[in-house]
């Protein structure tokens, strides 16, 4: 068993303020912090992080410091964001969602994903259920097998 943790919420969660991923992006921040964070996954990096910050206008350093000074809530890490964000409104957020829930990945990082959990190709299709899949799959390989 390992000491580092795999994330396991979805990027297709979102807390109270509506944002997908946000729960995921706290979680994965929080875990880094505190040194936590399995080997292989971003505190906060490209992908999706990138993606909620850019569109909602969140200064990544401040993110991280913010994180690493106050190890916060779930409440208290929205509560921050939404304060801080200079494109924080319900436009930005739908707009963000829907990005979000239609990303695909490369046909070859589909390929890759799905022959590691055992699957042919094909569904699923999007990065949301595939990097679940991804999650879940290293989560049994460090923890469970």
């Amino acid at each position: 068993m390992s000491n580092k943790i795999i994330p396991t919420i979805s990027s297709g969660i979102a807390g109270p303020l509506g944002v997908l991923h946000l729960p995921r992006l706290w979680q994965k921040m929080c875990l880094g912090a505190a040194g936590k964070l399995a080997d292989g996954y971003s505190n906060c990096g490209s992908g999706f992080d990138k993606m909620v910050l850019d569109a909602l206008g969140v200064d990544r350093d401040a993110l991280v410091e913010f994180v690493t000074s106050k190890k916060p809530t779930l409440i208290e890490f929205e509560k921050f964001f939404a304060e801080t964000a200079t494109e924080f409104n319900q436009t930005a957020v739908s707009q963000l969602n829907a990005a979000i829930i239609g990303y695909q990945h490369t046909d070859e990082t589909r390929q890759e994903i799905l022959s590691s959990v055992g699957l042919p190709d094909g569904k699923p299709t999007d990065a949301i259920n595939l990097n679940n899949l991804d999650d879940w799959q290293c989560f049994h390989a460090s923890e469970i097998a």
